[in-house]
C-alpha cells in the first residue's frame, strides 16, 4: 500500500476464509512498527501512521438504545470525520445491517469518500461481501481488488488462506452454511432461490454506475450543446412508458422486503426491454 495507486484495497471472499484475520494482522504489524518493535517479516518498509481506525465485528448497545447497525454507522462516522491521509483504516463489512440496496449504497459512498485524496485519501483495507464494489477498480483512483483464494470441489469449498490479486465474483454463502451444518432441505431450497434471484443481479447495474462515474470525471464541467440536446431527448423519450412510471410512483418502498424490491425491479426492467426490442 502507498499514497498513490494503492491506497484502498477492496477485499472479497467467503466467510471464515480469513479476511478479518488478514486485516487484523496488518493493523497489529503497523502498530508494532510504530513503537519500534520487530515485525514478523525478514524485511519491511512501514511508514509513519498517526492513528489506526477500525470498524470490526457486530455488536449492539441496548443500554443506550442503539441497534447493531446504528453502532456500526456511529463508528463509521467517527472514522470519516477524524481520519487523515496518514491514518490506517480497517473496515470489516459496512452496510450489512440494513437492506441490500441501502447497505451497498453506503459502502460504495464510503469507498468514494475515503479514496478521494482531496477529501481523505487514507490507506484502507475494506473487506466486504458486496462483490459489486469490485467494479470500482479502474474507475476510481487508488482502489484495487484483492480476494481470498478459494478452491471449489463440487458443491464444497476449501479455503487456501492466501490473499491474491482480483475480486471474488460470488460470496459462497450457501456453501459456508452447509459447512456450518445447516439442514440439507434448507441448503437445497437456498440454492433454488439463489438461482432465481441471480436473474435480478445488481452487479450489472453497479458496473453501469461505475462506468458513468468514470466518464463524469473525464468529461469537461460544461457539456457541449449537442450533448445537452441528447440528454433532453432521452428524458422526453420516456413519455411513452407512462404506465411504468406511474407504477413506480405508486410503489410503497417502505413496505417492501429486499426480495420484493428486486423482483419488482426485475419485472419492470423486463417490461421495458420487451418494448424496446
Amino acid at each position: 500500500m502507498d499514497n498513490g495507486k494503492n491506497r484502498v484495497s477492496i477485499i472479497t471472499g467467503p466467510n471464515m476464509a480469513g479476511k478479518s484475520t488478514y486485516m487484523r494482522q496488518t493493523a497489529l504489524i503497523v502498530l508494532m512498527a510504530q513503537i519500534g518493535s520487530f515485525v514478523p517479516a525478514e524485511e519491511a518498509s512501514i511508514g509513519i501512521c498517526d492513528r489506526i481506525f477500525t470498524r470490526v465485528g457486530a455488536s449492539d448497545d441496548l443500554a443506550s438504545g442503539q441497534s447493531t447497525f446504528m453502532v456500526e454507522m456511529t463508528e463509521v462516522a467517527n472514522i470519516l470525520r477524524n481520519a487523515t491521509k496518514n491514518s490506517l483504516i480497517v473496515l470489516d463489512e459496512i452496510g450489512r445491517g440494513t437492506s441490500t440496496f441501502d447497505g451497498l449504497s453506503i459502502a460504495w459512498a464510503v469507498v468514494e469518500h475515503i479514496s478521494n485524496p482531496k477529501i481523505l485519501g487514507a490507506k484502507t483495507l475494506f473487506a466486504t461481501h458486496y462483490h459489486e464494489l469490485t467494479e470500482l477498480e479502474g474507475t476510481m483512483s487508488g482502489v484495487n481488488n484483492y480476494c481470498i483464494a478459494v478452491k471449489e470441489q463440487g458443491d464444497d469449498i476449501v479455503f487456501l488462506r492466501k490473499i491474491i490479486k482480483g475480486g471474488a465474483d460470488k460470496s459462497y454463502g450457501v456453501q459456508v452454511a452447509k459447512l456450518a451444518g445447516v439442514p440439507d432441505t434448507v441448503i437445497i431450497r437456498a440454492k433454488e432461490l439463489l438461482l432465481e434471484l441471480s436473474d435480478a443481479d445488481i452487479t450489472a447495474k453497479a458496473r453501469e454506475i461505475a462506468g458513468i462515474n468514470a466518464n463524469i470525471t473525464q468529461r469537461k464541467a460544461v457539456p457541449k450543446p449537442d450533448e445537452v440536446d441528447l440528454q433532453q431527448m432521452s428524458i422526453f423519450d420516456t413519455v411513452k412508458d407512462d404506465d411504468i412510471i406511474k407504477e413506480l410512483g405508486d410503489i410503497e418502498l417502505g413496505n417492501m422486503t429486499p426480495i420484493d424490491a428486486l423482483n419488482t425491479l426485475y419485472r419492470l426492467q423486463t417490461k421495458l426491454k420487451n418494448r424496446w426490442q
